[in-house]
């Protein structure tokens, strides 16, 4: 596909044709599972450099070496673990038939057998990552794909159609370019499964064009991602770890904090170490380029309007390390630190996506809990403690995606654990044997013994005078 702009019957003939090669070439080997992984590996090694300098462009500041960490490792890691365990994922499960068939030579298994064609709808924040890691479980389960990248960084997704356009059969892998209408398109093709990552409000529309097709839908989506700092924890270990996160890419990653909650006498000691921690990691915002600038100018007025309601609705706001004047030239943004908001204000109800945060004092742990539950199921949840027993009750009285310990966003990172959300912040997990089984169909196989021995047993019609007793017999509570 060359065309910015692909039509729906292009789109339409793509999926066909790869659906065509899906059902032609039969059961789909360890080799060539791990040659497709591997084409892309090396795709990602080769233009790696030309890679990050489009999403730097595209961004209008963004740190070639935390793009690289971020969506290129990122990937490679995902794409390398399948490719080494894939061959151990795809062996058949050995069942026990049931009674009294496992005592005649019966067998069951079950198989793991790709679903066909996968089309995977990437985010502009992640924008490899959320194509690629995805991509490494679909093409591990033996499925080929169509990656539709984000409009928001053009440049990035035209470069990638051209790369895979260059270096991978397009009824394996393809990537499609375009805008929003174009995506909505997407999400309504007879795909075999569908992968998006994105807003929850978006998801919902994906989910509902996925089910003109009854397409089954991994949703990656997001929410507003709660840390609790416990009375029993190191205040500035916290600060630290919640300043690293909110300057890494600007505040805009899905499992970023959202809100904050400190034991109210600690409340100032948090600020500080928070202020801190932040200023170290950067001791400037404008023209910084350590700093990842906010996307666009519509979600820097976004994220703006969120704090500006807030603070003329009489909440304290913290600007960190200073406030800095609007400018369209460099939308690299201070942290804005918003304290106790009105619980009804944006920022308390919208995803912040972004270089702002929200610090909530608190008295009792389970008045906390109550609130996050109160809300819709985030993506993640963060604990920072001592107490054991309160880590517990937290962990079992909570609902989350995901969860980090003492540290924030590090669960994500785990390439043999799932990774999805639950409720309004997704469905579906990828990453390692979880994601293989996710793009797998589990096809229960039985193979009867070389006797039947229903008739004998009187088990058929014309059923004999013992038929009903034998049957009554078996409704027991044991």
């Amino acid at each position: 596909m060359t065309s910015a702009h692909p039509s729906v019957d292009q789109l339409t003939r793509l999926l066909a044709r790869q659906k065509d090669a899906f059902n032609a070439a039969g059961a789909v080997s360890a080799t060539a599972r791990r040659q497709r992984l591997q084409q892309v590996i090396e795709l990602l090694v080769r233009h790696h450099g030309e890679l990050t300098e489009a999403i730097d462009l595209d961004f209008g500041g963004r740190p070639a070496g935390f793009s690289l960490m971020n969506d290129v490792v990122g990937s490679l890691s995902s794409l390398k673990h399948a490719r080494d365990h894939l061959e151990h994922w795809m062996q058949d499960e050995q069942r026990p038939p049931f009674a009294p068939y496992d005592q005649m030579g019966a067998q069951a298994w079950v198989m793991h057998q790709p679903k066909g064609s996968v089309g995977i709808i990437g985010t502009w924040n992640a924008p490899l990552y959320t194509l690629l890691s995805p991509l490494a479980s679909a093409l591990a389960a033996g499925n080929r794909a169509i990656l539709k990248p984000s409009d928001v960084l053009p440049r990035t997704a035209q470069l990638l159609e051209n790369l895979f356009a260059e270096y991978i059969d397009p009824l394996e892998v393809a990537v499609i370019t375009g805008d929003s209408s174009v995506a909505k398109v997407f999400s309504g093709q007879a795909f075999d499964h569908l992968v998006f990552t994105g807003s929850t409000e978006v998801g919902k529309s994906v989910m509902r064009n996925a089910s003109q097709h009854l397409v089954p839908v991994t949703l990656e989506l997001g929410g507003k991602s709660p840390v609790i700092v416990s009375s029993s924890a190191d205040v500035a270990r916290a600060a630290f770890s919640i300043a690293v996160a909110k300057a890494s890419n600007g505040g805009q990653i899905c499992i970023n904090p959202d809100l904050v909650y400190v034991p109210e006498a600690r409340l100032e000691n948090f600020l500080a170490a928070l202020r801190s921690t932040y200023c170290e990691l950067n001791p400037t915002v404008a023209g910084n380029p350590d700093v990842v600038a906010v996307v666009n100018q519509r979600h820097v007025e976004r994220v703006e309007s969120y704090v500006r309601e807030a603070r003329e609705l009489g909440a304290r706001v913290e600007c960190l390390p200073e406030a800095v004047p609007l400018d369209a030239r460099d939308r690299r943004r201070p942290l804005q630190v918003v304290v106790n908001p009105p619980q009804d204000c944006l920022i308390m109800r919208e995803e912040i996506f972004g270089p702002a945060l929200v610090v909530l004092t608190y008295q009792h742990i389970d008045q906390v809990l109550a609130e996050i539950n109160a809300r819709p199921r985030p993506l993640a949840l963060y604990y920072f403690g001592t107490d054991l027993n309160e880590q517990r009750h937290v962990l079992e009285h909570s609902l989350s995606g995901g969860v980090t310990i003492n540290d924030v966003m590090m669960h994500a990172a785990m390439h043999d654990a799932p990774f999805g959300g639950v409720g309004a912040s997704g469905l579906g997990h990828y990453h390692g044997r979880e994601g293989f089984l996710e793009f797998s169909h589990m096809r229960t196989v039985f193979k009867a013994p070389a006797h039947d021995p229903r008739r004998e047993w009187g088990l058929l019609p014309p059923y004999g005078e013992h038929y009903l007793a034998a049957m009554t017999a078996l409704v027991t509570a044991d």
